[in-house]
């Protein structure tokens, strides 16, 4: 079935089953392979994209509910060669160790500062709590999520 999907802000035709999971759509039709496997059962996070701004789960995403929706993948962050304030953030907090739960990282936070852009140490918790992190970085990524938003805020 043809199916017209709206990805960083480029319309793609794609002709896949209407059950297939955005996930293998964007790495495997697409070729935008930052979004990660992690799970596939929705738990994880690695698989993070924002539909519509906000952080959903990938791999749990049948792409004919997705046509007329807005989904950015971890590649569309960076513009004209400059990382987003969130990209910047885990790095200079180090906010990663074998980085393959990041990209679905920094899209959730993304997706939370876009919702509260100055969120309180509790919105942190509760916005990233949805992602793990296998390696135990997880005090680094809130530590990178408060300092993307502090630099929100100072802007």
């Amino acid at each position: 079935m043809s199916l017209i999907l709206s990805v960083n802000g480029a319309e793609h035709p794609v002709d896949v089953p209407p059950d297939s999971k955005l996930l293998y759509v964007l790495r495997e039709d697409l070729g935008l392979t930052g979004t990660k496997y992690g799970c596939g059962e929705g738990m994880c996070g690695a698989c993070t994209v924002l539909l519509d701004g906000k952080p959903a789960r990938s791999c749990q995403a049948p792409v004919s509910t997705l046509v007329g929706k807005k989904i950015t993948t971890i590649e569309a962050l960076e513009q004209n060669g400059k990382l987003h304030p969130v990209q910047e953030a885990f790095l200079k907090a180090e906010a990663f160790q074998c980085a393959y739960c990041t990209s679905g990282m920094i899209m959730a936070a993304v997706g939370l500062l876009a919702a509260s852009p100055n969120p309180s140490d509790e919105q942190i918790l509760s916005g990233m709590e949805i992602n793990v992190c296998r390696c135990g970085t997880h005090p680094r990524i809130l530590e990178a999520v408060r300092q993307a938003a502090a630099a929100r805020v100072a802007r």
